[in-house]
């Protein structure tokens, strides 16, 4: 006998009124969640009730129905409701679709409800905003009827833009939502398909290293080229520029440099044709300048243009209000906004009178030169007024004393042999010395009188310390500071080395900027004049002549390793400067990164730079990676600290190795890469070297203190 299917039967449906419904205590759902009640009334009022609300007629004690219904599922909804009725929006009376239950129980309903319901996967909703955006509707139209902020927007669509192969994976949960946030970075799908293999083959899949490979070869518009420009000269000239959406980018990158180096050039040889109407002799343009460029040259000085009276009226009324602002607000915890944007305004009226051009001596400028190049915020940096050895006029030369009796010999010989030259001579010889004049001295007699002079001269300097100190001062000064011209009896020499090889960028270091700035306000305490040298230096007080003297005795130093011209005496006497001057280079501004320092040495170097500033539990945790992971990876992890490679270091500092504890510690909190710790890292790390952190021997004392 066949057993009989039983038929479905479906839950009534009825329109009720509002005023009849009531808000059931059987609703499961007790935590806020979701959208906003004001937000789902509002869109209600634009779309109108889009699901039914589940309602159970209420009973009296005798079981009969009263005419009331209560809501134990659409809770949110029936709240959303009421408020319209609230505002007046929806009549009470009005009639709400509902669907009535009779079966189980109210509880059944709501849990129903809300657990058997299918969360929308986020890829649907991302396509979903790309299909409204191509039907049409406006970002902002599509943020507004969502409730989310345009920025939210425009992530999905990124997202949904996305090669469709990646969407796939990702819809298939091969591929995480991170990862597919970094692959928005580069719209070019055949790229982003091209990573993705990539990926397949490497054990770091994390999205930081996603966006490396996808940017690889574009500039990051923080580059001082791309400031240089400006992005929007560069987007106007045809250049594409990608962008992170879900992370600091720090403005994209741009995706031509060719193009971008080109724009770089021709706005430099603009501004290089604007300085060649100054009718300088020469100009040098190049983005980047090494250090030391200008050494050996003169560097001539102008005089600043005094201010026209309109300008110091300015200047003193400008004063004088920003005094007037500072006095009225003197009490206030915090200015007005209105207040604080005038005085800035006021400050930078002000700096810009007091940076005065300068005037040259057209004489000097026909000989002198300009270079011109970025400096590393991405400004304009003209250097003006540097004379070429080549360029220098020519000294005038002293005529050389003769002695006549010498003279008289070789003019004699030039004369023919006559009666009357011979009797000339006579005569010349029998005058007496003094018509003529003093003789003076035979060159012999003045070199061994002068020896002499120069011995006593040895002695009696080396018992008065303070003006063999001024002499010396002298000597280096007008090597560094002036065209050199024998004037000085000293036979003191001064180099400063000029860097062979050097970093990148090494200008535009902190430290060179700090040497220069140096150099140049003693350029502007000297005299124009060597010659005016010596007693300027007698008018300094004591603290500024030792600070001179040291200022041009660090110019000297070569500390410099050549292969070529092996120095190790020269090199370990660096060594004890260093030490004696207490050298800390990590606070000079250096760190280890993969362009100074990891990518260019082994792998063995890394990981016992590694070892040695983190402990053998990191070095571990990176043995196996590639080179080029593993030295992203050491930037991160060294990020902060005070390592450094054994050329750099000054003896007498030395940093401890870290304790087991720190190891892991560290391990946990390591840096980041953009906006990415590199924690994640190293849990894949650990994953593919099956190392756990609880594998980590850790003595009893030290309890292990679980990681944020």
């Amino acid at each position: 006998m066949s057993k009989s299917v039983q038929k479905i039967t479906l839950s009534q449906s009825r329109d009720i009124p509002f005023n009849k419904l009531v808000l059931s205590q059987s609703n499961v759902r007790r935590i806020k969640a979701g959208v906003s009640i004001e937000e789902l009334a509002q869109d209600i009022a634009r779309r109108t009730l889009l699901q039914s609300l589940t309602v159970r007629a209420v009973l009296d004690d005798e079981g009969a129905e009263t005419g009331m219904f209560e809501v134990p599922a659409g809770g949110r909804r029936y709240r959303a409701l009421e408020l319209l009725v609230k505002q007046k929006r929806l009549a009470r009376t009005a009639l709400i679709p509902c669907v009535v239950r009779t079966e189980g129980l109210a509880e059944e309903d709501s849990l129903a409800e809300n657990v058997q319901r299918a969360p929308l996967h986020p890829l649907d909703q991302f396509r979903a905003f790309r299909d409204l955006r191509e039907k049409g509707t406006g970002e902002e139209e599509i943020a507004a009827v969502f409730f989310v902020s345009v920025q939210v927007v425009k992530q999905r669509l990124k997202l949904a833009a996305v090669s469709s192969k990646l969407l796939d994976i990702y819809a298939e949960d091969g591929m995480t939502l991170d990862q597919l946030m970094a692959f928005t970075v580069n719209p070019d799908h055949e790229r982003q398909e091209q990573v993705w293999e990539a990926l397949q083959r490497s054990h770091n899949k994390e999205p930081y290293y996603v966006r490396r490979l996808l940017t690889e070869g574009a500039v990051r518009a923080s580059d001082k080229r791309a400031q240089f420009v400006g992005i929007e000269a560069y987007e106007t000239a045809g250049g594409d520029v990608m962008r992170d959406l879900f992370q600091q980018d720090d403005g994209g990158w741009l995706q031509n440099p060719v193009l971008l180096d080109r724009l770089v050039a021709e706005k430099l040889e603009r501004e290089a044709d604007s300085v060649r109407g100054e009718n300088w002799k020469w100009i040098e343009v190049a983005i980047d300048l090494p250090y030391g460029h200008a050494y050996g040259l003169r560097q001539i000085t102008g005089e600043p243009v005094a201010m026209s009276e309109e300008e110091v009226a300015t200047a003193e009324a400008l004063r004088a209000e920003s005094e007037r602002l500072e006095q009225a607000h003197a009490d206030a915890d915090e200015l007005p906004e209105e207040v604080d944007l005038r005085l800035g305004e006021i400050e930078t009226a002000l700096a810009a009178l007091d940076d005065r051009p300068v005037r040259y001596d057209p004489e000097e400028i026909a000989r002198a030169g300009v270079f011109v190049s970025i400096d590393g915020s991405g400004e304009l940096r003209v250097e003006r007024g540097y004379v070429r050895p080549e360029d220098e006029p020519a000294l005038p030369q002293a005529e050389p004393a003769t002695d006549p009796e010498t003279s008289s010999a070789a003019a004699g010989s030039a004369l023919p042999d006559t009666d009357e030259v011979r009797a000339g001579m006579s005569v010349a010889q029998e005058q007496p010395e003094e018509e003529g004049g003093i003789k003076p001295i035979p060159d012999r007699l003045m070199t061994e009188l002068t020896a002499y002079r120069t011995l006593a001269l040895r002695d009696a300097l080396a018992q008065h310390p303070d003006v063999a100190f001024l002499a010396a001062l002298h000597a280096l000064c007008l090597k560094l500071f002036y065209r050199y011209t024998p004037e000085s009896c000293l036979e003191i020499d001064v180099k400063s080395v000029v860097f062979g090889g050097q970093a990148p960028g090494l200008n535009d270091t902190a430290i060179a900027k700090a040497v220069d700035e140096r150099h140049q306000r003693w350029s502007e305490q000297l005299p124009r004049e060597s010659a005016e040298l010596w007693d300027a230096l007698i008018a300094f007080d004591p603290d500024s002549r030792d600070a001179l003297f040291a200022h041009c005795v660090a110019l000297s130093v070569n500390a410099v390793f050549e292969p070529w011209n092996r120095r190790p005496h020269a090199l370990a006497h660096a060594d004890r400067i260093a030490e004696a001057v207490s050298l800390d280079i990590v606070a000079a501004g250096w760190s280890p990164t993969v362009d100074n320092y990891f990518g260019r040495v082994t792998k063995t170097r890394i990981v016992e730079a590694v070892r040695e500033a983190k402990g053998e539990t990191a070095a571990q945790l990176i043995e196996h990676l590639k080179k080029s992971e593993m030295a992203e990876r050491a930037e991160a992890l060294l990020a902060g600290s005070s390592w450094l490679p054994e050329p750099l270091r000054t003896p007498g500092q030395v940093t401890g190795a870290p304790s087991p504890i720190s190891e892991v510690r560290e391990c946990s909190s390591a840096g980041s890469v953009g906006e990415e710790s590199a924690v994640t890292g190293y849990e894949t790390a650990i994953g593919d070297s099956e190392l756990a952190v609880e594998d980590v021997f850790v003595p009893a004392e030290q309890p292990l203190v679980a990681a944020e």
